[in-house]
């Protein structure tokens, strides 16, 4: 219990420091949102509005008294932020939680199905590559991993859009779903949600799963050398017990940790992608917020992607323990 409590605790003060960064680092920028809010307001309202009028105006806006110190507009900022008030976006002029809540189970639904692709599809193919290590599969399938693993996946994207959406005219280059469709659980906009999320889910998967299958064919070729393999091999077991039970289960444990960090920056990572495909989920109001230079949007999603990534650790922290009984208190212990 203490650990998960000091574990909690550091969780919380990681995002209150990366909040506190973004806070203190936009602030720093020349011409940064502020000073364009004021900008903005003084164009808007001509010579009717007074200085402290326009200071109220974006006081409004972003939940910061910019006619006061830094510390006091910082701790205002705090306070409206855990009490689940982000401001209201300039470019949309509507409140932040407007435009990033409903973004977020799209961006949600393209990472975690990228995500289980890239996973299902790396581990299965590295297993077979320890299985056949040294062959020239092996060699072929390593080269190709390693290759897909170093390629971004916004130059995916582009050949994605640029062949099969413009060329060939395969798949749409952008929305979310037919717009003659009405959202709701019917065959054809669920149809239309998945051929409108096949290109940004590949290009995605495409460059994640050549990492998992170098991951699992290093743990698989680890794991076939132990001795306790070699005593369920002179035990008779059948091949497929050793293989699933005692290979894949104990190849594929240390890959956990990995698994729940890759939910957060595919999450971060989904910024580039869905805005090659025009496809508004959070990644894409972000890059919106960013060009507008909307300072409220802009640091929303700073902090969704943040909040996102440290969930991501904190469970794979708390849990793997209860999957792997010689990680205790978050030590890895030798088991003998």
């Amino acid at each position: 219990m203490s650990y998960i409590v000091k574990r909690l605790g550091q969780s919380i003060l990681t995002v209150l420091v990366v909040v506190s960064a973004s806070f203190g680092l936009i602030r720093l920028l020349p011409g940064g949102p502020l000073d364009y809010l004021r900008a903005q307001a003084i164009q808007q309202g001509g010579s009717d509005l007074s200085m402290a009028e326009i200071n109220a105006r974006i006081a409004a806006q972003t939940n910061i008294a910019v006619d006061e110190p830094v510390y006091v507009q910082y701790l205002d900022y705090m306070a409206a932020m855990l009490q689940g008030d982000f401001g209201q976006s300039i470019w949309y002029d509507k409140a932040v939680t407007s435009v990033l809540g409903p973004a977020i189970p799209w961006t949600v639904f393209l990472t975690a199905s990228a995500l289980f692709l890239a996973f299902t599809v790396g581990v299965s193919l590295g297993a077979f590559m320890a299985y056949k290590e040294g062959s020239s599969f092996d060699i072929a399938s390593t080269g190709i991993g390693l290759f897909l693993n170093s390629t971004p996946g916004y130059v995916v994207a582009l050949l994605f859009v640029a062949f099969l959406g413009y060329r060939f005219e395969l798949f749409p280059t952008g929305g979310r779903y037919a717009s003659e469709l009405t959202p709701g659980l019917n065959l054809p906009f669920l149809t239309s949600v998945l051929y409108h999320g096949t290109m940004p889910i590949l290009s995605m998967a495409i460059v994640g799963f050549g990492g998992w299958a170098l991951n699992m064919r290093g743990n698989s070729i680890r794991v076939l050398g132990e001795d306790y393999l070699r005593v369920a091999r002179l035990r008779g077991l059948p091949t497929r017990r050793i293989a699933i039970r005692y290979v894949a289960r104990n190849a594929i444990l240390p890959m956990y940790t990995g698994l729940m960090i890759a939910i957060g920056t595919v999450f971060g990572g989904a910024v580039i992608i869905e805005n090659i495909f025009s496809y508004p989920g959070v990644g894409f109001y972000l890059i919106q917020a960013i060009n507008a230079r909307d300072y409220p949007l802009m640091m929303g999603g700073f902090i969704l992607i943040t909040v996102a990534m440290i969930i991501g650790i904190t469970i794979a922290d708390l849990t793997y323990g209860w999957l792997d009984p010689r990680a205790k208190g978050g030590d890895s212990r030798e088991s003998y």
